[in-house]
């Protein structure tokens, strides 16, 4: 099987653990219109103030989120702490654009942190590159001012130097005051993206180079991601975004450690209107797709302006609790695996169980190549009861007159089990 190669960051339990929680969580939330609204709609910091003014989450419960997790068989979780438009969910002494000087009047973080940690998942911090709110932060293409005619002249009084500084000091206090931290999501570089001749932003602007250093520093077994346009020793993990990668990531022709981030919906923040919500076969089948193809899914959330999760996020956790109850060995401690699965079906292994996720339930047989002696027993995961397997030349002679010698036939049930997705335990010889 394949292997990557070793991380700086540990990532062991990570390539276990295999399914994640994103939340997604911050003023955008009252306009419920999407994370990115400030920069869509350019909306400049006088007319955004209208949601600092009135953030106020007075039902927020992040036990009740960490429970909604733990029981979706989430085993970490990745918070955004600062997202683009500025504002920090933890009493930061950089900045008065913080939770604490809101009607809610606290950080938000350190609750959240101890929460998830006493329902046994770990905890990880996004946080972000860009700052829409920061008087020193450079006008680009993303800026909601950036088609300004001024915006030129406007940066000339920006100082990048400073604003890298400032991100420094800030993830100087995630890193020291909230406890060991497993994962930090730096998000994002886009050097080449010049816009009106306002240019991009990477590594140099970030000063990532710094940045890594002081995170290993202070933090040093923690999984940093690929987003700080630094080379592939620097890197933990590769993130690809709002798509599921068909096999095994690869960089320079070589495996590594990746994790698909991926939304219920259309929007990572809470979004009122939104109405492209995956259906239960989609989600449980980004869940497999990713873990055999080598990968993990970090699956977001986005919380509404009280605090709350909204019914069609519990809805869609509820899909994965109810089927990880069942077949969760068939994702924790899995990876892909070197047999090809048949049509319509996937594979994930770990050891010498390997499972077959079948998304398209057949009549009476399913036939895998290269598999013939190789298995002893068969089952469905879900109750465990047997499914015949048939080797050709034997029994399956009269169901596989054109499958090959290598192959084997499993006989299953007419009738689909209950479950969106089933999986056949094969117990390898």
């Amino acid at each position: 099987m394949l292997k990557p190669d070793p991380t700086a960051g540990d990532t062991s339990w990570f390539v276990h653990d295999r399914f994640g929680m994103f939340v997604h969580w911050g003023l955008y939330a009252l306009a419920a219109r999407h994370e990115w609204v400030k920069s869509r709609e350019r909306i400049d910091d006088k007319m955004y103030q209208r949601y600092f003014d009135h953030f106020n989450p007075d039902l927020y419960d992040p036990v009740t989120w960490a429970a909604a997790a733990r029981d979706a068989g989430m085993k970490y979780v990745v918070l955004t702490t600062k997202h683009h438009e500025g504002f920090c969910l933890w009493d930061t002494q950089q900045t008065d654009y913080k939770a604490p000087n809101t009607p809610i009047g606290k950080d938000l973080l350190r609750p959240f942190v101890t929460a998830f940690r006493e329902a046994g998942l770990r905890v990880g911090f996004y946080y972000s590159l860009i700052d829409w709110h920061h008087p020193d932060f450079p006008i680009d293409i993303f800026h909601p001012l950036r088609d300004r005619e001024d915006a030129a002249e406007l940066n000339q009084s920006r100082d990048i130097r400073k604003y890298a500084a400032y991100m420094r000091e800030q993830v100087r206090e995630l890193l020291t005051g909230y406890g060991p931290v497993d994962v930090i999501w730096y998000d994002f570089s886009y050097p080449g993206r010049v816009y009106r001749g306002l240019p991009g932003k990477g590594r140099n602007d970030w000063e990532s180079e710094q940045l890594i250093q002081l995170t290993r520093e202070l933090q040093p077994g923690i999984i940093v991601n690929n987003r700080l346009d630094l080379p592939a020793e620097h890197i933990d993990i590769y993130t690809p975004e709002q798509y599921q990668p068909r096999e095994w990531v690869r960089v320079d022709g070589k495996p590594v450690v990746w994790e698909a981030c991926q939304t219920f919906s259309g929007s990572w923040g809470y979004h009122r209107d939104e109405a492209t919500w995956k259906s239960p076969e989609q989600l449980i089948q980004m869940l497999v797709n990713s873990v055999g193809s080598g990968g993990n899914l970090l699956m977001n959330v986005g919380p509404t302006g009280r605090g709350t999760l909204d019914d069609r996020a519990l809805a869609a956790l509820d899909v994965y609790a109810e089927w990880m109850r069942l077949h969760s060995r068939a994702i924790y401690g899995c990876t892909q695996s070197e047999f090809t699965p048949p049509a319509d079906c996937h594979f994930t292994q770990n050891g010498n169980r390997l499972y077959l996720h079948i998304f398209s339930w057949p009549f009476r047989h399913i036939h895998i190549d290269g598999l013939s002696g190789k298995v002893e027993y068969a089952q469905l995961l879900n109750d465990a009861s047997e499914i015949a397997i048939l080797e050709p030349g034997g029994e399956a002679s009269h169901v596989t007159p054109n499958v090959g010698e290598d192959s084997l036939t499993l006989e299953v049930p007419v009738a689909k089990p209950n479950v969106v997705v089933p999986v056949i335990e094969l117990f390898l010889r």
